[in-house]
């Protein structure tokens, strides 16, 4: 393990003997709340010990997940706080605007326990920001789960989520796009006024809910963009966290995902002007410089560029970059499994720091076979 991902000594569940530290996954049968419920199947330091959802509550976890075994099959319960009083972990993958609610309550009857929110309501710092999106009142800043995010002053965001209790997991495309442009921000070798995004993301990228009006039929034929026009909410997500990068406000960011046939996935096509006499080289350098310790982040050599299916069930991005002379563009092109790297991953990555394991505990590079 690099120095980049050293972690405190484990937490006292790693004792011989110790109890785990007990989880409960709330929203267990979404997207994004099952795929963490899989990564945590198998996490040797935790112990899954409750699951909840909504509609299908009452459900046996094998009639909605079937694919994931944890030793036992749990009915899933409703969601309150009292289901979830006394957890050590609550993870809560919720839809935007209902995190805030729940979190709040069980904060002031479990002061100690780690809250993951898989949702948007705590990522963003401006309630302006967050007004102005999500047309609801906002619910705080909570710590950002983006551990490579580079910040100005020099640090990792990994050193401000060792301890937390309140952790807001980035949205997918947000990690997408970020991890591929900061570094070239950081060098300013991409004019930061403007910057473009054109994100192919799978079908999981919306969420099981949004997606279940959808015929196969329809999905499979077609590429459909939405959110366009600067009205996707990850937009202010990106800027922000280029802010805190580079510890500057002048990034512009034109950011349009387009829904493609697969079921999960994102292919983030980063553009950008540079200046005159900027080479791939370069860019490759700047990336390389940022990420070179990072378990997770992959720096691709010259002329090669990541494909969707290299990170299917990884928690990795990997990243290739490229400098066109005769337009003066760079091309900087990100890969990530929007279910792992962009959601779930992300959270158990987080949740290990917040514990004092080691980062990549119950986290895998490796890709499932195509």
């Amino acid at each position: 393990m690099s120095s980049a991902i050293s972690s405190p000594a484990p937490a006292t569940s790693s004792t011989p003997g110790a109890a785990r530290p007990r989880v409960a996954v709330v929203g267990a049968s979404g997207y994004a709340g099952g795929e963490t419920l899989r990564l945590l199947s198998a996490h040797p330091e935790v112990e899954v010990a409750t699951v909840t959802a909504h509609s299908s509550a009452g459900k046996h976890l094998s009639e909605v997940a079937p694919h994931i075994d944890l030793g036992h099959d749990p009915v899933l319960a409703e969601t309150s706080v009292d289901t979830l009083h006394g957890h050590d972990v609550v993870v809560l993958a919720l839809p935007h605007g209902q995190s805030g609610r729940i979190a709040a309550a069980l904060r002031a009857e479990d002061p100690d326990v780690l809250v993951l929110d898989l949702g948007a309501d705590h990522r963003l710092e401006s309630a302006e920001e967050w007004e102005a999106y999500y047309r609801s009142e906002h619910s705080g800043t909570w710590t950002y789960g983006m551990p490579e995010l580079p910040l100005a002053d020099g640090n990792r965001q990994r050193e401000l989520l060792v301890g937390a209790r309140e952790i807001a997991v980035p949205g997918c495309n947000a990690t997408a796009v970020t991890l591929a442009l900061a570094p070239l921000l950081r060098a300013e070798l991409v004019d930061p006024a403007r910057l473009a995004a054109v994100l192919p993301v799978g079908y999981s990228g919306a969420g099981r809910a949004a997606k279940q009006h959808l015929l196969f039929s329809e999905a499979s034929g077609t590429a459909a963009p939405y959110a366009v026009g600067g009205t996707h909410r990850h937009v202010p997500e990106v800027l922000q966290n280029f802010r805190r990068s580079t510890g500057r406000d002048d990034a512009r960011l034109g950011f349009t995902p387009v829904l493609v046939p697969m079921s999960r996935g994102i292919l983030a096509v980063c553009t950008a002007p540079v200046p005159e006499g900027t080479t791939t080289a370069d860019l490759l350098a700047a990336l390389s410089a940022d990420y070179a310790d990072e378990h997770f982040v992959s720096v691709l050599p010259e002329g090669v560029f990541p494909a969707t299916g290299e990170v299917v069930g990884a928690n990795t991005i990997r990243i290739g970059a490229a400098v066109d002379a005769r337009s003066g563009q760079a091309t900087v092109i990100s890969a990530i499994d929007n279910l792992v790297k962009g959601t779930a991953g992300a959270a158990v990555q987080s949740l290990n720091l917040a514990l004092g394991l080691p980062e990549t505990t119950g986290l895998t590079r490796t890709a499932l076979a195509p």
